[in-house]
């Protein structure tokens, strides 16, 4: 769990370096996301993300409510 939160921080300094409270479960889900399919090699994780966009729909409008 530890590893986790590490992670989640390095993240939130080197790349995002600001979250706002509206949108901090999405960040989280997404950050989630990509650590729990880390022991998956590089064509197996793109492979589950084909799988999880297939039929789905994000418009801007939903993006940013």
């Amino acid at each position: 769990m530890e590893s986790f939160w590490v992670m989640l921080r390095r993240r939130y300094y080197g790349t995002y370096h600001k979250m706002s409270v509206k949108h901090l479960g999405r960040y989280v889900d997404e950050f989630t996301g990509r650590h729990n399919s880390r022991p998956k090699g590089t064509i197996d994780q793109m492979a589950s993300v084909v799988r999880n966009m297939d039929g789905k729909q994000l418009p801007y409008r939903k993006l940013t409510a």
